[in-house]
């Protein structure tokens, strides 16, 4: 089992949501997150004054998957959330060692 974490541009939350739902994965954790990359923020104005925004949003989403799935996950958040500019973010694939659902006790794959 593996879990992968993915870090993309909030308005492309949607669309990777549809992507995972079409391939059949059923759940997803979303959590908006800030951070930075190469991007390394960028200036704003307020009341005139200029200011170094370092810490972008962006949205941070997660899920457990079978070995088999990751390379059709990892494609369908690539193409899904991909704008081709720079801050598109990153996907992180982590072996997951044990997985339990509280509600009934199951582990490992049949509790994904």
């Amino acid at each position: 089992m593996k879990l992968i974490t993915a870090i993309i541009k909030p308005f492309k939350v949607e669309a990777a949501r549809e992507a995972l739902s079409d391939i059949g994965i059923r759940g997803l954790t979303v959590t908006e997150v800030k951070g930075f990359g190469r991007q390394k923020g960028h200036t704003e104005l307020y009341r005139g004054a200029e200011y170094v925004v370092d810490f972008l949003p962006k949205s941070k989403l997660e899920v457990g998957v079978d070995d088999e799935q990751v390379a059709e996950v990892v494609e369908a958040i690539k193409k899904s959330s991909a704008t081709g500019k720079i801050g598109d973010g990153k996907i992180f694939v982590t072996e997951l060692t044990e997985v339990v659902r509280i509600r009934t006790g199951e582990t490992g794959s049949d509790a994904l």
